[in-house]
């Protein structure tokens, strides 16, 4: 058990404001739009560079993984579709498709893909849901909530870093995905309720507000955590009724929320 926590947690770095400086320097291939199997569809892109990387990476580092590995289908069909190397610097491409996060500049990282596929398994997006990202960072995560649902809006609270993957986002093709520059910490008021929120760094305690954009039977997937303290990967159910429960995951290190979640 020890061990097992001593590697999620190492292996779990995560970044709430990430950047890539290469990101209009390799071209996307992409093949004829795909519709979705299910009754709603929408254009998701797809890219030919690199694909046995990304398919090897899936099965032995994601899907076959020895500590908590992902199962569903749609979410490793997604990890295989989602080009990690175009979220990434240049001095980063070669191990783009390594299971460990990667730095991307100004201090920051992209996860370990392991760790954004087992977020994503945890919220059990359906076809159609509202989901609410609280850190975009490079994109990636974005990118990969796109693969599950149309309906992806993603908060940056750096406005430069926004910018750059909001732009990026939209030459990839993920034209689906809605970028605002702001604080996370108060959602995104305008488009709840969420049938689920991902949040990529780590408040010390849960925003209200965020709880308040859940839909009932929607979840939150967030770290927890003060600075320097030891942060937890939290699952937050809210039923029909409007009552909560949480479930803690295992020990994770992202970065601190940053805003109105720093105020005392």
């Amino acid at each position: 058990m020890v061990k097992l926590i001593f590697l999620l947690f190492l292996l779990s770095v995560r970044s709430c404001s990430s950047i890539s400086d290469t990101d209009k320097k390799l071209p996307a291939i992409h093949e004829p739009e795909l519709q979705g199997q299910d009754t709603l569809s929408w254009y998701r892109p797809r890219f030919k560079e690199r694909k046995t990387e990304r398919e090897a990476l899936v099965r032995k580092g994601i899907e076959n993984y020895l500590y908590h590995p992902v199962k569903n289908k749609k979410v490793l069909d997604a990890m295989r579709a989602v080009p990690r190397h175009l979220f990434v610097p240049a001095n980063a491409q070669r191990q783009a498709y390594g299971n460990h996060p990667l730095s991307i500049g100004y201090g920051q990282t992209i996860s370990q893909p392991l760790i954004v596929a087992h977020m994503t398994e945890l919220l059990n997006i359906k076809p159609g849901d509202k989901i609410l990202e609280i850190g975009t960072g490079s994109g990636y995560q974005a990118a990969v909530l796109s693969e599950l649902t149309p309906n992806v809006y993603s908060i940056e609270i750096v406005e430069e870093l926004g910018k750059i993957a909001k732009d990026r986002l939209q030459n990839l093709g993920y034209k689906t995905i809605n970028v605002k520059i702001g604080d996370g910490y108060f959602g995104w008021k305008e488009y709840a309720p969420f049938d689920g929120i991902i949040v990529t760094c780590a408040p010390e305690n849960i925003p209200q507000s965020l709880i308040n954009q859940l839909k009932p039977g929607g979840k939150i997937v967030i770290p927890v955590g003060g600075v320097n303290q030891l942060q937890i990967l939290v699952v937050v159910e809210k039923d029909q009724k409007g009552n909560l429960r949480e479930k803690k995951q295992y020990p994770v290190r992202f970065v601190p929320m940053t805003g109105k979640a720093m105020e005392k």
